[in-house]
C-alpha cells in the first residue's frame, strides 16, 4: 500500500524489475548496518553505497540525498508493521475478541521485535525526518483494519469503532516504542506480547457490548 512521501524525501524512482528491486533491497540493509555500526550522523550515502557494494551513482539513481534514503528504509519499515496487523487482522473476522486480540498482538510484536536493534535505530531515524504524514497514514491503514476486524467480533459490539480501534492500535504502539527506545532488556521484550495481550483485551473488554 503507497504512502506519500514529502516532496525533499521523494525518491528519483521506484525499482520496478526484478534486478533493481534487489539493488534497492541491498542498499537498504546497508543502510541498516551502517547505522548500527556508525549512528545517524555519521551516515553517508558512500559508506552506504560501499557497504551495499554498488557506486554512490547507482544509488544516486533512486535515491537523491541521505535523507530520502532514511526516509525510504523507514517507509519500508511501517509498510512491514502495516502489512503484518492487515494480514492479521483479516485472518480472524467472526472470530471471539479474546482471539482476534491474540493473533493481531501476536503479529505486530513478532514484526516489531523480529530485528529488534533495526527497530531501535529506526525510531532515531525517524526524529531526524519528516514523518508526520507517513507515520499518519500507517496509523489511518492500521486502525482500519483493525476496526473492519472488530466489526466482525463474534462476541462483543462498539459503539464508536473508530476511537475503540485507534486506541487499540495505540495500547500496542505506545508500550512497544518505549520498551525498544528505552532499550528494555531481553527478559522485558519477551513478557511483551503477554503484556500488550493483558492491556489490549482488557480495554475492549470494557469497551464492549456483548452481542
Amino acid at each position: 500500500m503507497s504512502m506519500p512521501t514529502p516532496r525533499a524525501l521523494k525518491p528519483r524512482k521506484q525499482a520496478q524489475q526484478a534486478r533493481s528491486l534487489v539493488t534497492v533491497d541491498a542498499v537498504f540493509e546497508a543502510a541498516i548496518q551502517v547505522l548500527l555500526s556508525e549512528g545517524v550522523p555519521r551516515l553517508t550515502t558512500t559508506r552506504v553505497a560501499e557497504r551495499a557494494g554498488v557506486s554512490v551513482g547507482t544509488l544516486y539513481q533512486y535515491f537523491p540525498n541521505k535523507q530520502a534514503l532514511l526516509y525510504a528504509v523507514l517507509q519500508r519499515h511501517l509498510s512491514r508493521v502495516g502489512d503484518a496487523v492487515e494480514v492479521a487482522a483479516r485472518s480472524v473476522h467472526h472470530a471471539p475478541l479474546a482471539t482476534m486480540v491474540n493473533v493481531v498482538v501476536e503479529a505486530f510484536v513478532r514484526v516489531k521485535t523480529e530485528r529488534v536493534d533495526e527497530a531501535r535505530a529506526l525510531y532515531r531515524v525517524a526524529s531526524e525526518l519528516d514523518t508526520v504524514e507517513l507515520v499518519k497514514s500507517v496509523g489511518l491503514r492500521s486502525n482500519a483494519d483493525l476496526s473492519a476486524m472488530l466489526d466482525t467480533a463474534a462476541d462483543a459490539r462498539f459503539d464508536d469503532l473508530a476511537l475503540t480501534a485507534y486506541m487499540f492500535s495505540a495500547a500496542m504502539v505506545g508500550p512497544t516504542r518505549a520498551m525498544l527506545e528505552g532499550s528494555a532488556p531481553p527478559k522485558l521484550l519477551r513478557a511483551l506480547r503477554g503484556q500488550l495481550v493483558s492491556l489490549c483485551l482488557g480495554y475492549l473488554e470494557r469497551e464492549a457490548s456483548r452481542r
